[in-house]
């Protein structure tokens, strides 16, 4: 027997082709409820047929809380435990039992594992925590994109990690993300002390290759009182770093680069980027450092910010590559051979190889004689 009702909510619009991989995968909670915002496919009549509790709303001017507080509001108010949930996000089969087998009925919140990516042969590729399955009563969305769960209930929240619980992240990357840049101006607009909506502004016109935007935004997110973590504090400086190298300002670069890492020197994104610099400047000392130092770091922090190609070949290329230059040529042929085995199809990595066994073996013969 259940020991909670649980309901899985979200909002909905032209979601029509994730319909059946979605209702497959929340179908262990006790109900589901959708808002649509507008669809213009099957994704409504799909929802119905597969049981879901379908609202049809208009929500104008378009806020990605206010499309989720509406939904949160159409959830009965004798549910227990509340999941949010994007219809482009599966769970792994078996997430009801964990959940209740963890949850307590003084739990406000839930932590669990949320993949942002998998690899080619399905297993994940970046993962971190996520917080969205929470009590039903004094939780509401904030901001206009890039929107959080916020507690307003009184005192301090009782957050429960529930061990083996997953959801992966399966999205449609045809989609544009062309909404997100205004509503995020908004953001800041109505939040100009937020530091998490300073940097992910930033962030966004760094996408945009808006760099002169950037880079103060940027800054202005370093400046903020509450800008506090030191990982996303690095990651807005050697966003700042990357903007500079692209206006052609090497030495500004560098400069940030350095920053970051001083910033935050246990994860290895700054030093792939300053390895990266100096690859464009021929500076092989520095890259040889910086790939030296990245790839001591062993273990990942498990937070969002974390670049899958900094834990791919490309520390092990830029490595072998570096030593081939400075003429060590057995710490470029051991460096080659694990590029290649990351990335067994990748033709000029098999050409370096090559090259450098050329140097390799004829060094090799030469101590020989």
């Amino acid at each position: 027997m259940n020991k909670y009702k649980i309901c899985v909510y979200a909002i909905c619009k032209n979601e029509e082709q994730f319909v059946d991989r979605w209702m497959d995968s929340v179908n262990e909670a006790d109900m589901v409820v959708v808002t649509d915002t507008g669809s213009t496919d099957q994704s409504v009549e799909k929802l119905r047929l597969r049981g879901a509790v379908v609202y049809s709303e208009t929500i104008d001017p378009w806020r990605f809380d206010t499309a989720r507080n509406i939904a949160l509001n159409h959830i009965p108010e004798d549910v227990d435990v509340c999941v949010a949930n994007d219809m482009d996000e599966v769970f792994e089969k078996g997430w009801r039992e964990k959940l209740e087998d963890a949850w307590q009925p003084g739990n406000t919140r839930a932590m669990y594992t949320f993949t942002w990516n998998l690899k080619p042969d399905g297993t994940p590729n970046k993962q971190s925590v996520m917080e969205k399955i929470h009590r039903r009563q004094n939780f509401r969305w904030v901001h206009p994109v890039h929107e959080i769960l916020q507690y307003t209930g009184e005192g301090e929240e009782s957050i429960v990690r529930i061990p083996g619980l997953v959801l992966n992240h399966r999205p449609d990357l045809t989609k544009p993300r062309s909404q997100y840049l205004p509503l995020l101006e908004l953001s800041a607009k109505e939040n100009p002390q937020d530091d998490r909506t300073a940097f992910w502004l930033g962030r966004e016109y760094m996408y945009y290759g808006q760099y002169d935007k950037c880079i103060p935004e940027l800054k202005r997110h370093l400046s903020l009182p509450s800008a506090k973590w030191d990982e996303e504090r690095s990651a807005s400086m050697r966003f700042i770093a990357k903007c500079y190298q692209l206006k052609g300002d090497y030495k500004e670069a560098q400069s940030w680069l350095f920053k970051a890492i001083a910033e935050c020197p246990h994860i290895r994104e700054p030093y792939l980027y300053l390895a990266r610099l100096g690859y464009l400047e021929s500076n092989w000392p520095l890259v040889h450092l910086m790939t030296e130092k990245a790839l001591a770091i062993t273990e990942k922090t498990g937070s969002y910010l974390l670049e899958t190609d900094s834990w791919g070949y490309e520390l092990y290329d830029l490595a072998a590559i570096c030593c081939y230059r400075l003429g060590m040529y057995e710490k470029a042929h051991n460096y080659a051979l694990i590029s290649i085995k990351m990335e067994p199809n990748d033709i000029r990595l098999k050409r370096n190889l090559e090259l450098i066994d050329m140097k390799y073996n004829a060094a090799l013969e030469s101590s020989h004689e």
